[in-house]
Order: C-alpha cells, then sequence, then structure tokens
C-alpha cells in the first residue's frame, strides 16, 4: 500500500508544479485541477497514514527498549489508541483507491416508461417523475423535460428528462430498473389492488467531443409536434426523430419551440444512449461478475416496489422495506441510495482485495 501511496504522492507534487507552469492552456490547467481534486483527499489521507505509522513505531520502540514502568505504560495506551486508527486510515484509503466511475459527476439523463397496466402504468410513471424532480429540489439540482408523451389522464406513456448537479449521476444510477406499483386505480369500480410497472433509464450526459456519430448513420425526420389526445399544437413541423441506422435506436423531441432546439435535445439523449451501450460492453468485457447499468438483462428485473394499502416501499435487491410511501413519492430516496452505494461499494473492495 505504501508504494502506491507514494506513487500517487509523486503524481500530486508533478501536477502542483505542473498547474504553476500551465500558463493560457485553459483546457489543460482545467484538467489538472480537476485530477488534483481527485488526488487531494487520497494524498491528505496517506499523510496521516504515514504520521501514525510513524507514531506507532515509536510507542513499539519506547515499549521494548524503556525500564521505565510509567513509559512503558504510556506506550502501552499510544499503542491502543494508535493501532485502531490505523485500521480505520486502511479502510479509509482502500475506498479512496476503488478506481472511480468517470460518469459519477455527471449530469443524468432520465427515461420513464410506462409499462404494463395500461393508464395505470402511465400515471405511475407520472409519480417517478415527480418523486425524482422532489430528490432533485432537495439536492438543489435543476431539472430540464427533454421528451414527453402524455395520456390524457395526467401519466406519460414515456418522459425523459435531465437533472443537472454534480453527483447527479453517482446518486441515481442504482435507480435504473423496472419499478412495481400496487394499489387501486382510480378507474376500479370494485375496488380490487392492481399491479403495474414502469422501466426507469439512467443514462449519464456525454460531452460532444467523447462521442463522434457520422451523419451517414443517422436519419432524421420531421413532423408536427402534437399534445395528448393526437391534436397538433404547432403549425410547423418542428418535432425530431433521429434514429441511429447501426443500431435502431430512435429518439423523438418535441417539447421544444423549435427544430433545431428539438433536433439538439434528441442528439444529447441518443450520444448518452449510445455512450452507456459502449460501456456496458466495455464493462462486460473487462468485469463479466459486474452488473451492467443497460443493455442486459436487469433492467428487466423488479428493483422495487410500491405497495399504496400498506404504505410499504421495497427495494428487493437489498431486501429493504420502509413503511412511509408517501415521504418515499416526495423524493425521500436517500435511505435506498446510501445502502445500493455502500453495497455497491463492498463488492468492489472485495474484488479488489481477492485480486
Amino acid at each position: 500500500m505504501l508504494d502506491k501511496l507514494a506513487g500517487i504522492e509523486n503524481r500530486f507534487a508533478e501536477i502542483e508544479r505542473e498547474l504553476t507552469e500551465v500558463g493560457d492552456d485553459y483546457r489543460r490547467a482545467a484538467r489538472l485541477a480537476k485530477e488534483r481534486a481527485d488526488l487531494e483527499p487520497l494524498v491528505q489521507k496517506a499523510g496521516e497514514y504515514r504520521r501514525v505509522l510513524a507514531q506507532l513505531e515509536e510507542a513499539r520502540q519506547m515499549l521494548d527498549e524503556s525500564g521505565d514502568p510509567e513509559l512503558r505504560e504510556l506506550a502501552k495506551a499510544e499503542l491502543d489508541d494508535l493501532e485502531p486508527r490505523k485500521a480505520q486510515l486502511e479502510a479509509e484509503i482502500k475506498r479512496l483507491l476503488l478506481p472511480k466511475d468517470p460518469r459519477d459527476d455527471r449530469n443524468v439523463i432520465i427515461e420513464i416508461r410506462a409499462g404494463t397496466g395500461g393508464e395505470e402504468a402511465a400515471l405511475f410513471a407520472a409519480d417517478l417523475f415527480r418523486m425524482y424532480t422532489r430528490y432533485a429540489e432537495r439536492k438543489g439540482w435543476k431539472v430540464e423535460v427533454m421528451s414527453a408523451n402524455e395520456t390524457g389522464l395526467g401519466g406519460f406513456k414515456e418522459i425523459t428528462f435531465l437533472i443537472k448537479g454534480r453527483g447527479a449521476y453517482s446518486r441515481l444510477k442504482y435507480e435504473a430498473g423496472v419499478h412495481r406499483v400496487q394499489r387501486v386505480p382510480t378507474t376500479e369500480s370494485q375496488g380490487r389492488i392492481h399491479t403495474s410497472t414502469a422501466t426507469v433509464a439512467v443514462l449519464a450526459e456525454v460531452d460532444d467531443v467523447e462521442i463522434d456519430i457520422p451523419d451517414k448513420d443517422i436519419k432524421i425526420d420531421v413532423y408536427k409536434s402534437a399534445g395528448a389526445g393526437g391534436q397538433n399544437v404547432q403549425k410547423n413541423a418542428t418535432a425530431v426523430r433521429i434514429t441511429h441506422l447501426p443500431t435502431g435506436i430512435v429518439v423523438a423531441c418535441q417539447d421544444e419551440r423549435s427544430q433545431l432546439q428539438n433536433k439538439l435535445r434528441a442528439m444529447s439523449i441518443l450520444k448518452a444512449r449510445l455512450y452507456e451501450m459502449e460501456e456496458a460492453r466495455r464493462r462486460a468485457e473487462q468485469e463479466a461478475a459486474r452488473r451492467s447499468q443497460v443493455g442486459t438483462g436487469e433492467r428487466s428485473e423488479k428493483i422495487r416496489t410500491y405497495n399504496f394499502p400498506q404504505s410499504r416501499v421495497t427495494d428487493h435487491r437489498i431486501n429493504k422495506s420502509v413503511y412511509n410511501l408517501p415521504a418515499v413519492l416526495d423524493g425521500e430516496l436517500d435511505e435506498f441510495i446510501d445502502e445500493l452505494a455502500t453495497r455497491e461499494e463492498a463488492e468492489r473492495l472485495a474484488a479488489l482485495e481477492a485480486a
């Protein structure tokens, strides 16, 4: 561990030197500043770890060599204090040494689609949209709807929206999958409980420089925007549908006022989907045992159930239930997300130690 820490400390010192010489190269300065910020917590822990190791060595030497009973007792007490601190620092350093997902600090694109259940599934999709909107508000993040297909009763057949905020992807990536609701629909006259589903896809927003889509690989169609019930809400053809020919992915946007704005929105979503597909393929090759966000069977599995009669929300991945459904639907998701993040970290630590 000390050799690895020494290499990181040397790199940190190199970055500090490079930052003094970067001049007007703002792009390089930004890259170096980000790398420095990423390494700084680890360098600080490394310094504290070295100090604790030095204090432990002094205390052991005093215990072995001193003939004074009082000094030996003092050394023993110091060892009793320092050994747990050493173990704690080692655990913290191991966590900081885990490879960081480069997407964690990014904005996030969320796609919610009504699944089985007809209109009730569409209403549930609207509930999920509100839940994530409220969660974003609690975090001080901004929400922008990119595309929406509404139903006549206030639900969504599908809705795609962008959440802007540092670390948004790192928190919301655990929401990808099938969400299930159990409740009595407003249209049910017999009071029977129905089960409906909605799917949630979570994509990290991609910078333009990260993925290039040749013009020959896409087909762009324009058409008139339509509102709920099929009525045209604009006379001009401002809605845009982009088809990625190699993969068959189709993205449509109609909520912006101009054709250009809708095209930019649609391209942003397409790039995020393609980037996610490539990331999934790469992860599958490198770590066959690790789960993929999109492009594997995980999204077909039920991850969470919202049971209205019992006011219960159950996350099936961690077997955790919370009996406060209104609070969860109002954006109180951290209890689930924190535990999911802890579990993922433990799995990655175990893999690192086994390697």
